[in-house]
């Protein structure tokens, strides 16, 4: 009886001990699959290989933007040198501003690990506040270890604005059309983003033959976006090492001509690196609106950059952009401004005219493929940012190709894609120009940006829990910068729709 005892003793404890094991919470499990994203190490060399890789997807939009944005705030002419100055001085600091400033080094870190975009802050959110109106979570996910639920001092500003969202359900409505709206302008930019890029790079071989009809630019172009489209199947890691050479030589292109054209044309254009020229010119205030909603153009595809987040680590894209992405874009730029100020009659194309002419050309070649590619940024944005819409139960079932076995955000949405091809067609087609499109784009755009400052404001009070004065300063620098761009956008789309009536507007080249 003792040995029985003694068995049942042994046999008890052992089932104890391998209940206690299957039963324990995991805890440290969880915890790894909580900080899974950010404890993902990346070696030396691979960041660099998927920095490089970043300039293909992420970058081409941003890059391509020197092509068409001195003709959209001079629409009508320069008048003088002071104007010049005073607009490369609004784009020097818009640049540095919003996608280096506020979206590189600040609301990329708001990612939802790895994924960004409107979306993927809204779903961030929602983990740390009662805000979610979609009915997609089983109450037992906030039982979750990864399900976060942070508590805060009873009087602080992050326990108000916590308190305030889920008490009234205004408040999680208004947060999530809000989310919706940002969700749709993105979209909507990755409809606009390959016709208007497209479209300014095939103007170029205008340039040359001035008597060519319109119709057979638009032809060109609608057969580049058809190409451009079919690609897409491939995938992010195959089409990001197809592309990514074709943007660093375009890059690496644009800084030199740029760099050229100070030295040549003018190179006291550099003072516009000083503010106060940004306040003088904004003192004049002819055709303000016309000019702001110009220089909005330099910023796009800084939205896709966030966007694309899920494709790339955080600190590739950092890299990719402080590295090359920025100071090329300065000088380009810079170059262009020279150049204007020296042939003011040519600021209607002068991209393609200040390129010199023995490597004209293989510059309109190396434009037009710049350009094919700037559409990558937002169309693989779209496919995130849709992917994003499912998950949460906000768009209808598709079908998602995941394109890679490394990395889980690269992803390719066929029937999306269809759809993206055909709009951007009819709007190449309906528009026929690029400063129309541009009209439509700004405002897209900037209210996309719009969105991720307000939502950053609670993620920065609840997530990070960030000192007030912190979650001011970067609203009211970021309020400050986009605000007058949105109004700027909205009056240009009614004056030109005002002026639409009264002429025709030309081609730009």
């Amino acid at each position: 009886m003792a040995s029985i005892s003694d068995s049942e003793t042994t046999n008890h404890g052992s089932m104890w001990e391998l209940d206690q094991d299957l039963d324990e919470p995991m805890d440290e499990e969880a915890s790894r699959l909580k900080n899974m994203y950010r404890e993902k190490k990346f070696s030396s060399v691979l960041l660099l290989r998927l920095a490089f890789q970043s300039l293909g997807v992420v970058f081409g939009d941003l890059g391509t933007s020197p092509l068409y944005v001195f003709f959209n705030i001079f629409p009508h002419g320069v008048d003088n040198d002071e104007d010049v100055i005073g607009a490369l001085s609004l784009i020097i600091y818009t640049l540095t501003l919003i996608p280096l400033m506020k979206y590189v080094f600040v609301v990329l870190r708001a990612n939802d690990n790895g994924q960004g975009g409107t979306f993927a802050l809204y779903s961030l959110l929602c983990r740390h506040a009662k805000v979610s109106t979609i009915p997609n979570q089983h109450k037992t996910d906030e039982e979750l270890t990864t399900y976060s639920r942070q508590t805060y001092e009873e009087n602080s500003l992050a326990a108000k604005v916590k308190g305030w969202l889920e008490r009234h359900a205004y408040t999680k409505n208004c947060l999530l059309i809000l989310v919706l709206i940002g969700t749709c302008t993105a979209i909507g930019d990755g409809i606009l983003t390959p016709a208007i890029s497209v479209l300014s790079a095939t103007g170029g071989i205008r340039v040359q033959n001035p008597k060519m009809s319109t119709d057979v630019v638009v032809v060109v172009a609608v057969i580049i976006l058809i190409g451009l489209f079919s690609m897409q199947h491939y995938g992010t890691d195959k089409v990001g090492w197809l592309f990514a050479p074709l943007v660093l030589l375009w890059f690496i292109l644009i800084g030199s001509v740029g760099a050229f054209n100070i030295h040549k044309y003018n190179s006291s254009v550099l003072k516009a690196y000083n503010p106060v020229y940004i306040y003088r010119f904004l003192q004049r205030g002819k055709s303000i609106s016309t000019s702001l909603g110009g220089v909005m153009l330099s910023i796009t595809g800084t939205e896709a950059l966030f966007a694309d987040l899920c494709h790339f680590p955080v600190l590739a894209i950092q890299i990719a952009f402080t590295v090359v992405v920025f100071p090329c874009l300065l000088l380009a730029y810079t170059g262009q401004a020279a150049y204007i100020i020296a042939n003011k009659d040519h600021v209607a194309d002068a991209f393609y005219r200040s390129i010199p002419d023995a490597i004209y050309w293989p510059a309109f070649i190396i434009a037009t493929l710049a350009a094919i590619v700037a559409s990558q940024a937002t169309i693989s944005a779209t496919y995130s940012i849709i992917k994003q819409a499912l998950a949460l139960g906000c768009f209808p079932r598709v079908n998602v190709v995941h394109t890679s076995k490394k990395f889980l955000g690269q992803i390719y949405i066929p029937d999306i894609n269809w759809v993206l091809m055909i709009l951007c067609i009819a709007v190449t087609t309906g528009f026929k120009n690029q400063s129309q499109i541009g009209n439509a784009y700004g405002t897209a755009v900037v209210i996309v940006m719009l969105v991720t400052t307000f939502l950053m404001v609670p993620i920065m009070l609840l997530v990070w829990k960030s000192h007030w004065i912190i979650v001011v300063t970067f609203l009211v620098l970021s309020l400050m910068v986009e605000f007058p761009y949105f109004t700027a956008c909205i009056n240009k789309q009614g004056l030109h729709g005002l002026d639409s009536r009264t002429r025709a507007e030309p081609w730009p080249c």
